[in-house]
């Protein structure tokens, strides 16, 4: 099916709702891919499972396994977990990877329809061509819709989830070394990328930060970078050591968003969050952050490190969500897949 114009995505207002808006579910995808946990896949499931069963005690879990054998599986670590047995369904869907939030269906609200929500289907070619074929994973969307009845439309961009962040009313974070990147649009400048973002995401107001932090291979997704938490407020990660590769390019973006405006040509309010001690697997820096936590229905589920910041970050993200609990989870397996909980997972509006 073609992408509508842009111009029938203006008439159609569409609009991406906040994350913190109600959720009816939450999208996961069971971690099968081996190779994308090398030599440390045995306790992935187990971490996995543990996110399920925290977010089941708040609003309903989709997941999708493979085949009936994962399914079985799956089920059986995550009641062992304590999961709400009846808030986790279980959809039989291949896919190519667990990372949803990328390429997922990414709803929004038309002002055509207001109470049914639309999924826009985006472009998925596995992070600029990084890691083999995703013709699973791009089928998602369409695969999803089939068994829950909504609506899907092309959009035409390439783009995954976690470049992006919006606060429901007008405005939307992204980084300059992801969606500019060659490897996404060739063919698109910013202004024209710019166009198909605010058409349709109901995003006039696009917030450029510059680069990731280290050994994220998404070329800079924002979601380990700045989030908003509020429709005012955003809450940015902050290096204090020098001497860490994170340090200048994580200054250089508080600096960007203290001279940001928001939809309406106010400030915004901006908290910081530290990073966690630099993280290592095989040699290798793991993109370990915070930022990387996923606001549910009375809750947020936070990514910990075992490390002493994860106390400081659990402390600044309740004080900034008084109305929802604060929840860690142990990430030090899943972070050496390149991610962790808000990746994991793709909230479908209420």
């Amino acid at each position: 099916m073609a992408a509508p114009t842009l111009a029938q995505v203006v008439a159609a207002g569409y609009r991406m709702p906040a994350e913190w808006e109600p959720h009816r579910a939450t999208y996961l995808v069971w971690p099968h891919n081996r190779d994308t946990w090398p030599d440390k896949f045995e306790p992935v499931p187990a971490a996995f499972a543990a996110i399920v069963a925290g977010l089941s005690r708040f609003e309903p879990v989709r997941l999708l396994v493979k085949d009936p054998p994962t399914h079985e599986q799956a089920r059986a670590l995550i009641e062992a977990a304590g999961a709400r047995a009846d808030r986790v369904q279980y959809v039989t869907l291949a896919t190519n990877d667990s990372w949803i939030r990328d390429f997922g269906p990414i709803f929004v609200r038309s002002n055509l329809e207001p109470q049914q929500p639309v999924a826009l289907d985006w472009r998925f070619n596995s992070w600029g061509d990084k890691y083999g074929t995703v013709a699973l994973d791009d089928a998602v969307p369409r695969r999803l819709s089939e068994i829950y009845n909504f609506q899907v439309v092309d959009a035409p961009l390439v783009l995954e989830g976690g470049a992006l962040d919006v606060n429901g009313a007008g405005s939307l974070l992204t980084t300059e070394s992801c969606l500019l990147n060659p490897n996404r649009n060739p063919t698109l400048d910013r202004a024209a990328i710019e166009s198909h973002l605010a058409a349709y995401l109901g995003t006039p107001n696009i917030l450029w930060l510059g680069e990731g932090i280290a050994g994220d291979d998404t070329d800079g997704h924002v979601d380990d970078l700045a989030r908003f938490v509020a429709p005012d407020t955003i809450v940015v990660v902050s290096e204090e050591d020098p001497a860490d590769p994170n340090y200048a390019p994580l200054r250089d973006n508080l600096k960007r968003l203290r001279t940001m405006r928001d939809q309406s040509g106010r400030p915004f309010r901006i908290e910081t969050l530290p990073m966690p001690p630099p993280l290592f697997f095989q040699g290798q820096r793991l993109p370990a952050s915070y930022a990387n936590f996923y606001i549910a229905n009375g809750a947020v589920l936070m990514p910990t490190f075992d490390c002493p910041t994860d106390r400081k970050a659990a402390e600044i993200l309740a004080r900034l969500f008084r109305s929802r609990q604060v929840l860690g989870f142990p990430c030090l397996d899943l972070v050496w897949g390149l991610g962790t909980i808000h990746c994991l997972s793709q909230q479908h509006p209420a």
